[in-house]
């Protein structure tokens, strides 16, 4: 599979299989983040694997109620060791390394014949005070990780032409 089918397979899958990910998956999906660029080559970040049965369902509640996560056998918590750096367009670092990181960990997924679901909606100090998290460091993203037992019809995109400009923003 190349990059652009990957893209193109990705879909958020909210129902799992009740299958354990193998090591080796696992191990490639983490390796993709481990080779992600970030600013300054600074990898400030740490992610925490996550299969404990007890653990994904206490993680429920941090995640405004979302009870699909429990059915995955992992989920993945994209943190950020330091906070403070803002690059010289403006945006703080942190958010866009970890959002590269887990962008690449989640299109390895779609090469191993795994789904994800990127969540975005979860209370951090929630989901820090269930992971022992220590103060200062942020939760970004948090993802589930499984074998899809559903297969989701493509969303629908806008065109290229509505989203695309050339030299000039119009």
């Amino acid at each position: 599979m190349d990059v652009f089918e990957a893209i193109k397979d990705r879909r958020s899958i909210r129902r799992y299989k009740d299958v354990e990910v193998e090591e080796e998956k696992l191990d490639k999906i983490l390796e993709a983040a481990r080779l992600a660029p970030s600013a300054a080559n600074r990898q400030e970040w740490k992610f925490l694997v996550v299969r404990d049965e007890n653990t994904r369902k206490n993680l429920v509640a941090a995640a405004n109620g979302q009870q699909f996560i429990q059915e995955a056998p992992v989920i993945i918590v994209a943190c950020s060791t330091e906070s403070a750096s803002v690059m010289p367009c403006g945006q703080p670092a942190y958010t866009v390394d970890l959002s590269i990181a887990v962008s690449f960990m989640v299109l390895e997924a779609v090469e191993e014949g795994l789904g994800t679901c990127w969540l975005g909606a979860f209370s951090e100090e929630a989901v820090k005070e269930t992971l022992g998290i220590p103060t200062g460091i942020r939760v970004v993203a948090m993802f589930t990780l499984g074998y899809p037992d559903e297969s989701p019809d493509p969303r629908p995109r806008k065109t290229t032409g509505q989203i695309v400009c050339y030299e000039r923003y119009n």
